[in-house]
């Protein structure tokens, strides 16, 4: 019986240019997400989880942890359609930073940038580095930096 492999929707490899855009549909942080987060991840940090306690902290109030943030930058990244069908890997994170807190409640969104591409023949596709501009409801970045992925090629 023959293999049958699923129409792909993202875009493959060859397909990519330096100084291609893409904007990722919002995603409101919510306290579900957070308390979710703890439970999954062990983090239980009171800047997260008490809301005395972030009352009387530098940000005033319940921020979401960094990481869920950047988990979410992920799936939104995903959502424009670009990767669908054929990312292969998330290969590395160059240089991420964390600029401003994300409270509950916020809406984020990503802005990506194609930076560079790189053939991997042996893999059967290529490295594709994203510019990451990961952006609250009032357009400010609240973290920064680039992913690395592999995209298969197009089929022969």
């Amino acid at each position: 019986m023959p293999i049958i492999i699923p129409a792909a929707r993202g875009m493959y490899f060859e397909e990519f240019e330096v100084g291609q855009k893409m904007i990722s549909p919002g995603r409101t942080i919510t306290e579900s997400d957070v308390v979710g987060f703890a439970g999954l991840s062990g983090d239980f940090n009171q800047i997260h989880t008490d809301e005395q306690y972030a009352a009387n902290s530098p940000f005033g109030a319940r921020v979401a942890h960094g990481l869920l943030g950047l988990s979410i930058a992920s799936g939104l990244a995903l959502r424009t359609g670009v990767l669908e069908g054929t990312v292969m890997a998330f290969r590395e994170i160059i240089g991420w930073k964390f600029t401003k807190p994300v409270y509950l409640g916020d809406t984020i969104h990503v802005e990506m940038e194609i930076t560079a591409t790189k053939a991997m023949k042996r893999l059967g596709g290529g490295s594709v580095i994203l510019q990451m501009d990961v952006k609250n409801q009032n357009d400010e970045t609240v973290m920064k930096g680039s992913w690395n992925t592999l995209v298969i090629s197009k089929p022969e």
